[in-house]
């Protein structure tokens, strides 16, 4: 059944009081930006245990969403440096929200680390994060580590997917194969062996790639043809549609889901062009709009259940759902029934396990900048396609 690491005893914390950092994601769903303050103890062989002591999210304004999406799409030198600065200032409100929520200053915290907001993201090339650094070490008093895959990519990787570390750290089965499915904008998956195996080299044969889209196309295809509506709350609208399946088929077809991990993807392919294209492929069949968000939320599901078929040939004993889609109990019902029959893994929601889902990520970029202070390498090699483990970030300290 699925179970929570919980395998990490007091006892084995190496004396010290920890470390707290705070943590900052905003992803390709651009609903807001998620900050988690978290202590972290180091442990013995290279171990690390995490306690999340607050929790917030700053939700994007309409404009906000609307600036960035736009700035994905086209934009000037001028606009580029606006978001840049404008986001610094948004992801210091949430560091400093998070920071009151969990009661600690600035003295208490070690540093930052803030993933910033994606505007491109071309694996093998180039990764674009904004939200200025200097902004937040000055609004926060805190030493900030920023600029996480860079580094990844310069050293060869897809710089994606950094949780990988957590999820091999924090979250892994004691005993059995896990796959951790986070249902963001996009979808990601971590392949972890069991936890008892990582002192023996076992994290060497981890794996994680982008399974395809998360929520992207769901909630596209309903700001389209609802009004503006951020999202279908609660799966309601699918679950009255049908599933037109020939589209999921033919979207199923793009070369991205044959091609073999390592690999990420973004907004650059599952763009608004992209969601225009679905719903005139829906529309052609006569589907209605409930109709078409249905389809959405299959191509979700049926996707990451293709990518596991596919590429993940471990004897994976349960699949844990985190990120907003992880709410949806619809696109949850399909991903069960996609994956979860016969011998096949069971399904659970992250939340149940461990603490809100929606700070995992969050959490994630704390772990990786606290490894960053520690000196010590952030990303998997096995998972990225780097040349080899890399110290990832780059701090730009607090006035002292």
């Amino acid at each position: 059944e699925c179970a929570a690491a919980g395998r990490v005893m007091t006892d084995e914390r190496l004396g010290d009081q920890g470390r707290i950092l705070v943590g900052l994601m905003s992803g390709t769903s651009l609903d807001g930006i998620s900050a988690a303050v978290a202590r972290f103890h180091n442990l013995a062989n290279g171990r690390v245990h995490c306690d999340l002591m607050g929790f917030t999210h700053r939700a994007y304004h309409g404009e906000e969403r609307a600036r960035l999406e736009q700035a994905m799409q086209q934009g000037g030198a001028r606009e580029y440096c606006r978001v840049h600065a404008d986001v610094g200032d948004w992801m210091a409100d949430a560091a400093l929200a998070a920071m009151a929520d969990a009661g600690v200053t600035a003295r208490d915290v070690a540093a930052v680390a803030s993933h910033g907001q994606t505007l491109w993201h071309e694996p093998g090339h180039s990764t674009w994060q904004v939200g200025d650094a200097a902004r937040i070490a000055e609004r926060t008093g805190c030493d900030v580590v920023s600029d996480f895959r860079s580094r990844d990519v310069a050293a060869g990787g897809q710089g994606a997917p950094l949780v990988t570390i957590a999820d091999c750290m924090l979250f892994a089965h004691e005993t059995h194969w896990r796959a951790l499915q986070n249902i963001g904008g996009i979808g990601n998956v971590t392949v972890v062996p069991p936890a008892q195996t990582h002192e023996r080299g076992g994290m060497q044969s981890v794996r994680a790639f982008d399974t395809g889209p998360g929520v992207v196309v769901i909630d596209g295809v309903v700001r389209a043809l609802y009004d503006g509506r951020p999202y279908d709350r609660d799966g309601l609208i699918a679950a009255s549609g049908r599933v037109l399946e020939s589209v999921v088929q033919e979207a199923l077809r793009h070369p991205y889901f044959a091609d073999a991990p390592p690999k990420s993807t973004g907004r650059e392919l599952f763009s608004r062009a992209y969601v225009a294209q679905f719903i005139g492929d829906c529309e052609a069949l006569g589907a209605a709009p409930a109709d078409i968000v249905a389809t959405a939320t299959a191509l979700t599901a049926r996707s990451l259940a293709d990518q596991y078929r596919r590429f993940i040939p471990e004897p994976v004993h349960d699949v844990v759902l985190s990120g907003g889609g992880a709410h949806n109990p619809t696109l949850v019902r399909l991903i069960e029934a996609a994956v979860a029959h016969g011998n096949r893994p069971q399904v659970c929601i992250f939340d149940g396990l461990y603490f809100d889902g929606e700070a995992k990520e969050a959490v994630a970029f704390a772990l990786l900048g606290f490894l960053h202070i520690s000196g010590r390498a952030g990303n998997v090699p096995s998972a990225t396609g780097a040349r080899g483990p890399r110290l990832l970030g780059s701090l730009t300290p607090a006035v002292r």
